[in-house]
């Protein structure tokens, strides 16, 4: 052994003796990865991720990942020759609209993950909602305000449902079964249609759910910013309502914000917004002792 393969073994052994008392901490717990659409677009960034989630597993974590897929979808729509419609800044879904979306999202995101997840070793099975009624959804109800009249009205938005019921069966005997749950955000209504999810709420549900440890947004930006667009790396619930009321933070990380509360209200330890593009961002995050994100607690 030369000295300097003495030395990045000394320095690979010094990584993990600091990783051990998270893996330690986060032993038989549950972590739920949100996995963006916007972080999915580069191979090797897939492939590393891959490998944080089946380290994950090899540590005796339980992951659990919910992906995305909208860049996806809007290319595979503009190669059908659908022309999206949008209200209020949403993506207006009819009939032959969600039957691609249930393709693209349910079929070949959901099994590029699972074999990204397979090819590092480890044992992941692509669901979505409808499988084993692990989700009901609901027609998601979105209303807007007029800036000129400051009337509001309601936004027919087609199948675009809200999670309302979980039943989390199968995702224990999934986890029993040393398997890596890789999930659409598509679900049945009771009313027997298909409703698309948005990603986040979707991850939120389940999180909440399996009352689980940690729920990561893997998304393209590094986290919450303060008002000198510095990271923020901790915030509590009462503080992320401050800033949002303060304009501090805007546009589409309030919804995100908004989704991290709910997940918290309904169980879930904390709740991590951090940088997808970032290679291995979520052992960074969970296995070391500055984070990646932003931690969002109670």
């Amino acid at each position: 052994m030369t000295l300097s393969d003495l030395k990045n073994a000394e320095e690979q052994a010094h990584l993990l003796a600091q990783a051990l008392p998270y893996m330690q901490r986060y032993e038989n717990k549950t972590v739920v990865v949100k996995y963006g659409g916007h972080a999915m677009g580069d191979e090797q960034l897939g492939q590393a991720f891959a490998r944080d989630v089946a380290l994950l597993k090899q540590s005796g974590i339980n992951p659990v990942v919910v992906h995305g897929g909208g860049p996806q979808i809007a290319r595979m729509l503009k190669t059908m020759g659908i022309e999206s419609r949008f209200e209020g800044g949403l993506r207006v879904t009819d009939k032959r609209t969600v039957e691609i979306v249930e393709m693209v999202l349910a079929g070949s995101i959901n099994k590029d993950i699972v074999r990204m997840i397979n090819a590092e070793g480890e044992w992941a099975i692509g669901l979505c909602g409808k499988d084993g009624n692990m989700v009901f959804a609901e027609k998601a109800k979105k209303t807007v305000r007029d800036p000129d009249s400051n009337i509001e009205r309601v936004l027919d938005l087609g199948f675009v449902g809200e999670p309302v019921e979980v039943d989390r069966t199968l995702l224990d005997l999934l986890a029993q079964s040393e398997m890596i749950p890789v999930i659409a955000p598509v679900a049945p209504g009771r009313d027997g249609h298909t409703y698309n999810i948005n990603a986040d709420t979707f991850a939120g549900a389940i999180a909440g759910s399996l009352e689980a440890e940690r729920l990561l947004f893997l998304t393209d930006v590094p986290g919450v910013l303060d008002a000198d667009g510095q990271l923020i790396e901790e915030l509590t619930v009462a503080e992320c309502r401050e800033l949002i009321e303060n304009g501090v933070v805007t546009g589409g990380m309030i919804p995100k914000i908004e989704t991290c509360i709910h997940a918290i209200e309904r169980g879930v330890q904390g709740v991590v917004i951090v940088n997808g593009k970032a290679a291995h961002s979520v052992l960074l995050e969970l296995l070391t002792s500055h984070g990646a994100g932003t931690l969002i607690v109670p």
